[in-house]
């Protein structure tokens, strides 16, 4: 079990809902803060910054899981590396991969699914990706060195998929390649 992680944009510390991430920065309470966390934000590309505030545990707490399942859906895209990508980037975990040929490129890999699904939590569509592909999926079935985009009106957040769950990552296709890969919509 990771010990803390943010799924759907709030924030997850040792399996309570101790925050949210709202236009960029941590909004998590206090009873909380400590150097785990910060060092945790502070590796985290898409916050900018933390504002404690108290009352988000027990807002959180007295969220009903119905509420968080009715937050609007974000559509999803996989990238796969290319079949031509070095062959040692595949199937490799981040920390590895980062070693020996840096960050994740956008330029090695491709869009392999675009489309909306039912729900936006990471190990759910693992498991879909894996047991039930979707109607319009053109990849194998999703490994670890994958790259799951969640998306919206508002922007995208990447997800390296890693030997045990995911590393969120900066990663910006171009344009281009996010035009040429297969689309399917429900």
């Amino acid at each position: 079990m990771k010990t803390i992680s943010i799924e759907n944009d709030v924030i997850v510390y040792y399996g309570k809902r101790v925050g949210k991430v709202i236009d960029g920065q941590a909004v998590v309470d206090p009873k909380f803060e400590g150097n785990e966390l910060n060092e945790f934000f502070n590796k985290q590309s898409n916050i900018h910054g933390i504002n404690w505030k108290e009352g988000m545990f027990d807002q959180l707490a007295s969220d009903s899981k119905d509420n968080c399942e009715r937050q609007a859906l974000k559509n999803c895209r996989v990238w796969q590396l290319h079949p031509d990508a070095d062959i040692r980037m595949k199937f490799f975990g981040y920390d590895e991969v980062c070693r020996r040929f840096g960050p994740p490129d956008p330029a090695n890999y491709q869009q392999v699914y675009d489309g909306a699904v039912e729900k936006n939590n990471l190990e759910t569509l693992y498991t879909k990706f894996n047991n039930d592909h979707p109607l319009g999926y053109a990849g194998h079935s999703l490994s670890v060195s994958d790259v799951l985009e969640l998306y919206d009106e508002f922007g995208s957040t990447f997800y390296f998929v890693d030997h045990r769950g995911f590393k969120q990552v900066d990663f910006e296709p171009t344009e281009q390649s996010i035009m040429q890969g297969p689309s399917m919509q429900f």
